[in-house]
């Protein structure tokens, strides 16, 4: 019985350092999870077939809003899946960005918001932080009910939830979404991001972990900043997350294939590395794609959703201290 109960003690030990850390395995794990709706949640019968993906609505401040849902081949076994978050570009939609980003075949619940249309020129939905969002749309809050709904309804594990986006998309995950609701956004992943000025301090409650890819031949959102939208270097930009990670200073290039090269800040506050991809020639586009994602060269050196899929699974946020529901 004292050999039994010294196991179990090293056992209970170790989750606990893992939990510290951040650090995890690749795959989905039970015992990280709070106790809470998610966890009575993975009894229910699935809202879909396992597989398939589907446009739902939920209500967020005042508004009907929709996303779309898609669930892995195998959601059935019961366990805590990872959820990633895809926020589309100006003008496109979830069930768009499904199509092109191959994010859907991740082992993780994948969710695609829709915008709400914005000002300016058509009918295009738009994210809230750029000068043509709509007025008075909260979409941080947004994402905190729809995962609100996700945790509620689904097996998923509430410490390993994963951001990314493109343009627009991409521009709201970095300045708003990571900024305000770090508690909840375990790490990100941006691509080709529009990153307008939101007049507010980046004031993240925890250093959040960055991935992020851009080509440095985007005629849309310029790899050297525009200075008359207010749009940063890309560069530059990422190394501002590093000093919020508490990174060290020096980074380090490597080019790992004919077109890539990936910088690297390391020594980060809690391992929250920090990596930037750097297409050359890339246009405003999603690495790996195979049908179109914007204008300019797309490299098919590299796959966008495999690249930072390695990168965002090893990340968790820390665990509350109580249920949230």
């Amino acid at each position: 019985m004292n050999s039994l109960q010294r196991m179990a003690t090293a056992a209970v030990s170790l989750v606990l350092c893992v939990g510290a850390t951040g650090a995890a395995t690749a795959a989905p794990v039970a015992a990280h999870a709070p106790k809470g709706t998610s966890k009575s949640a993975c009894r229910l019968p699935a809202p879909q077939q396992p597989g398939t993906s589907e446009l739902r609505t939920i209500s967020s401040g005042g508004r009907d809003r929709t996303y779309q849902l898609h669930l892995p081949d195998d959601y059935a076994k019961k366990r805590d899946w990872p959820v990633v978050l895809a926020f589309h570009g100006r003008g496109n939609t979830g069930a768009g960005t499904e199509e092109f980003s191959k994010l859907s075949t991740l082992p993780a619940v994948v969710v695609y918001p829709d915008g709400v249309i914005g000002t300016g020129d058509g009918d295009r939905q738009a994210w809230q932080g750029a000068p043509y969002a709509a007025a008075g749309v909260d979409d941080v809050r947004f994402t905190e009910d729809l995962l609100d709904r996700l945790e509620a309804t689904l097996c998923v594990d509430e410490r390993r939830v994963y951001a990314t986006g493109k343009s627009n998309g991409a521009g709201f995950v970095g300045t708003l979404l990571a900024c305000r609701a770090a508690d909840r956004i375990a790490a990100i992943a941006p691509v080709a991001a529009a990153l307008y000025p939101t007049g507010e301090e980046c004031e993240p409650s925890r250093p959040v972990p960055v991935i992020e890819f851009h080509g440095t031949g985007d005629a849309t959102i310029p790899y050297t900043g525009d200075a008359d939208r207010g749009l940063p270097a890309i560069r530059d930009w990422v190394a501002g997350w590093a000093g919020h990670n508490g990174c060290a200073p020096r980074s380090r290039d490597r080019v790992t294939g004919s077109d890539i090269t990936v910088t690297r800040w390391r020594g980060c506050d809690r391992g929250a590395e920090v990596r930037h991809v750097a297409v050359t020639d890339g246009g405003h586009t999603w690495p790996g794609a195979d049908s179109y994602s914007g204008g300019g060269y797309t490299t098919q050196t590299i796959e966008a959703h495999e690249v930072m899929w390695r990168f965002l699974r090893t990340f968790r946020t820390p665990a509350p201290s109580s249920p949230r529901h």
